[in-house]
């Protein structure tokens, strides 16, 4: 159905092309696709992001037309190609600084939960058909014309979230959906949720441990970005979706209580919001982290924030705090301070205090390296190693203050009552 001729389904005014969408790199892919005469339209969440106002970071086209001859057009009018989903007939343009991904009308033959079969058709309804949710499936021609065949803009309206047609049906098709469900329930939703809908995510739960975590990562760490975090992981809990994915992520008091805290103190990294609902100890952030599959730096993240070096809470002395602060570094010494303040419930007042150190703080680096204590005649082996953690702590107790000139001093004096000591005769 073409919304924009259908006065019980279309908005009262829409936009048009915004943003990426009525550039002039978009314009000159869009006339390369359609300049015999073919159909080319936006399609998917740069359509309803320009329906809500905000700027698409992606934009998606659908064409007719097969990717061997999309590549052959654009590439004919100087347009890079990259093959980037060749086999789901997608291919991504780049121009102008710009890119964009273009993917020709599909239908499914076959899926199995976790990746699709597909051919390709030239029919848009059947490939809307196939889509997510309603407001997923419109489409945009590059003069304006709505075409929302699953009343997508009501949806919008509304705050709802809809499968096209079954939701269970849908499910099936592609597992991931259950996440996404509850990422776009966390961004665009109103209200109570979709009950099919939910009933649908809380029945098809159990296949969600058949995705990969990369995908399951991906979704998590969408939805606990959205300002409805903390209400939609309640409802991931309540569907048992949180149990097939990540069992240990339960504490939704503490992330509630870091959500508020980040209000009024600024966003916290975020690995912390995943900190936040893990208990304490590494293993089962050590767990969380293999399931999720995160990068090497993400999962040393977590670990730090949930099995810490250094303790850190809002009464740290003066002294205690310069040393965290030295030993974690300003991220994570304020992540830290945010957690353990969700967790113990202190005054926000009294958090800004203990954060404003952290705010200014510069990691001062150890001036000595092993290779100073070797040119000093220090011996290879464990002594080295041994001795320049001394020194450390010798630098570390005098506020950092040391310079390297001091440092080296210091080291000469210890190596000349060392040699001292050696040179004394032993007592009897």
């Amino acid at each position: 159905m073409n919304a924009a001729a259908d006065p019980d389904t279309a908005p009262p005014t829409h936009p048009g092309p915004v943003g990426l969408m009525s550039g002039t790199a978009a314009r000159r892919v869009m006339q390369s696709l359609m300049r015999t005469g073919q159909e080319a339209r936006f399609i998917g969440g740069c359509v309803r992001d320009a329906f809500l106002g905000i700027q698409a970071a992606d934009i998606d086209i659908a064409t007719p037309l097969v990717p061997e001859e999309v590549t052959r057009r654009l590439r004919q009018d100087g347009i890079r190609v990259i093959p980037t989903g060749i086999e789901h007939g997608t291919v991504t343009a780049l121009t102008e600084g710009s890119s964009f991904e273009i993917t020709t009308l599909r239908r499914d033959v076959e899926t199995d939960g976790r990746r699709a079969v597909v051919s390709f058709t030239d029919d848009w309804l059947e490939d809307a058909s196939r889509r997510d949710f309603t407001f997923n499936a419109m489409s945009l021609t590059p003069e304006g014309e709505l075409y929302d065949p699953f009343d997508g803009v009501r949806d919008l309206k509304a705050g709802r979230v809809r499968f096209i047609g079954q939701a269970r049906e849908r499910i099936a098709e592609d597992v991931l959906r259950i996440l996404r469900f509850f990422r776009f329930h966390a961004r665009f939703g109103q209200g109570r949720p979709d009950p099919d809908a939910l009933a649908a995510c809380a029945t098809l739960a159990p296949l969600l441990p058949s995705l990969s975590g990369e995908r399951v990562q991906q979704e998590v760490m969408r939805i606990l970005a959205q300002d409805r975090m903390v209400e939609v992981w309640r409802l991931m809990i309540d569907c048992g979706v949180v149990a097939q994915t990540l069992p240990h992520a339960t504490n939704v008091t503490r992330l509630a209580a870091l959500d508020r805290l980040e209000w009024l103190v600024g966003e916290a990294h975020p690995m912390a919001h995943l900190a936040a609902l893990l208990p304490s100890g590494l293993s089962a952030a050590a767990d969380t982290a293999e399931r999720m599959r995160l990068s090497n730096a993400n999962r040393d993240y977590l670990l730090s924030l949930c099995a810490p070096p250094v303790d850190v809470h809002p009464d740290l002395t003066v002294t205690s705090r310069r040393h965290a602060l030295q030993k974690l570094g300003p991220e994570t010494y304020r992540d830290l301070l945010l957690l353990a303040a969700a967790t113990r419930g202190t005054p926000a007042v009294e958090l800004l205090e203990a954060l404003a150190e952290a705010a200014t703080w510069i990691v001062v680096p150890f001036p000595l390296k092993g290779r100073d204590l070797l040119e000093m005649g220090v011996p290879p082996g464990p002594e080295v190693g041994v001795m320049l953690a001394s020194l450390e702590g010798w630098w570390a107790a005098r506020d950092y203050r040391p310079t390297r000139e001091d440092c080296l001093t210091e080291l000469s004096r210890r190596l000349a009552d060392r040699q001292r000591d050696q040179a004394s005769p032993a007592k009897p």
